[in-house]
């Protein structure tokens, strides 16, 4: 049986503003200008550009009515509306070109496609070579099976041809600049690295053979059972260590660094921190936002509509549509403002919080803080906190860092006192650089170290952070 019922419901909308504030939140400095430009060329009633300003005082806009109802075209021609309603300056202290270099010169696989001009090769072995330098990656290596690329060849390139034949031309290619290119592992490539080093060498022919015969011990650094394996003694193991050593794991890397084959991805911090004797002076840097108006075409555009008071079904649909743009020219402005607002309200709360760390620029002096610490000071939502401190970056006396560098568990001591997870890597960092590399600390002796200062920590932990210290275990910090 079908019955109607009323009720009432409580519920919770974001409005298209709040949405498009919450997108533009999370969007970093650098972004923040391709996010304008796009939404100047979507709504034409959106310009770039400064205007006079007022001092005065003003009243926020009325919430436009539905479309399908009557509106007050007033409400869009209010001439005693301040300009600095409909437009807002971005520009902040730093006031740099705004232009970012482009990086000219030749690619990585354009330098190889150039010597493989130098070299005389039938038609068939230049098409094998072009496959094979195409399939290289930026860090020099051929990762494809050699089987693979010959059915490649048939099939794309109708080239019959052999693994021998592909191989063949492979070692030519390895011999190109730089030493090592178009290896297949990190063992061949350094194999043919030091195939160009001055032969006669001792130290040069024991890495040699050390990479050939004993690769694996090499890596897990068993030196007992390579010494023993070849009879040598601890100094000519570690001459022989520092020859390897010396070589390039990624020699694609050296190329793109000389060339610049690739564009350098540049971080412009948004904030802007400076000491002043110890007064701390925080500002928002606007570089790559421009200063954003209302048009006032489309305003005239509105204004003629209602001095002709003309009601033909053309005209009411032309003036709808520009009111809807001067609606979303001002929503954005509006968004823009409030982002910028929202950014150092949040970035002043951090900056009070973690003032000790600020002043000194001690990883030590980091107090434990997470999302909710600063979500109840500004009295926000921690999703908004979130999309703040994401891709956000602060630039500081001690250099540019990212926002959630300042932010980090809380762990207690032996006498109860919470500290920063911060504050026991910066500690357990400087005991790996300290160590005796002949006899590094295990993650029990680093543990039982870190007891002793008073960190209640067990040593998985201490393996955790090691690890997102980027540490490796023990037996792989070992040295001669």
């Amino acid at each position: 049986m079908l019955k109607q019922t009323l009720s009432q419901k409580l519920l919770q909308k974001l409005s298209p503003q709040q949405i498009q504030l919450m997108k533009l939140l999370q969007v970093p400095t650098m972004e923040l200008e391709q996010r304008i430009k796009e939404e100047i060329e979507e709504n034409p009633a959106l310009e770039e550009g400064k205007e006079e300003t007022s001092e005065d005082d003003y009243d926020e806009y009325d919430e436009v009515s539905d479309s399908n109802e009557e509106f007050d075209i007033n409400d869009y021609l209010d001439d005693d509306l301040p300009q600095y309603k409909t437009s807002v300056s971005n520009s902040g202290k730093d006031q740099d070109e705004k232009a970012v270099p482009i990086s000219g010169g030749k690619s990585f696989h354009e330098i190889l496609e150039s010597q493989l001009m130098l070299r005389k090769l039938t038609t068939n072995e230049k098409l094998i070579a072009e496959n094979i330098i195409g399939n290289i990656d930026d860090d020099g290596y051929l990762r494809r099976e050699i089987e693979a690329i010959v059915d490649d060849l048939a099939f794309t390139a109708n080239v019959e041809t052999t693994e021998e034949d592909v191989e063949d031309v492979l070692f030519i290619i390895q011999d190109f600049e730089p030493a090592g290119v178009g290896a297949r592992d990190l063992r061949e490539c350094l194999l043919l690295q030091l195939e160009r080093r001055h032969h006669g060498d001792i130290a040069i022919y024991t890495a040699k053979k050390i990479l050939e015969k004993s690769f694996e011990e090499f890596t897990k650094k068993h030196y007992e059972k390579i010494k023993t394996k070849f009879e040598i003694n601890d100094e000519d193991l570690k001459d022989a260590i520092e020859e390897i050593v010396r070589l390039n794991p990624k020699p694609g890397n050296s190329l793109k660094e000389s060339t610049n084959s690739k564009n350098i991805q540049q971080i412009i911090p948004d904030f802007i921190l400076t000491d002043d004797e110890g007064e701390l002076s925080l500002s928002l840097n606007g570089r790559n936002a421009p200063q954003l108006k209302v048009s006032k075409t489309y305003e005239n555009m509105l204004r003629s509509y209602s001095e002709g008071a003309k009601s033909s079904k053309s005209d009411k649909e032309a003036v709808q549509f520009v009111r809807q743009k001067l609606d979303s020219a001002k929503w954005f402005i509006d968004a823009i403002q409030q982002r910028q607002q929202t950014l150092l309200y949040t970035m002043k709360a951090i900056l009070d919080y973690q003032k000790e760390y600020f002043l000194t620029g001690d990883d030590t002096n980091l107090r434990p803080m997470i999302l909710k610490d600063i979500a109840d000071i500004v009295e926000m939502d921690i999703s908004t906190i979130s999309r703040v401190a994401n891709s956000k970056y602060i630039q500081t006396p001690y250099g540019i860092m990212s926002l959630k560098y300042f932010f980090s568990e809380s762990l207690s001591t032996s006498s109860g006192e919470e500290v920063s997870t911060r504050e026991v890597k910066k500690i357990l960092q400087d005991a790996v650089d300290a160590e005796l590399k002949k006899k590094p600390l295990t993650d029990q002796k680093l543990t039982d170290l870190l007891k002793e200062k008073g960190y209640n920590i067990a040593r998985r932990t201490v393996a955790k952070y090691r690890e997102q210290l980027d540490i490796p275990v023990a037996r792989l910090r070992k040295e001669l």
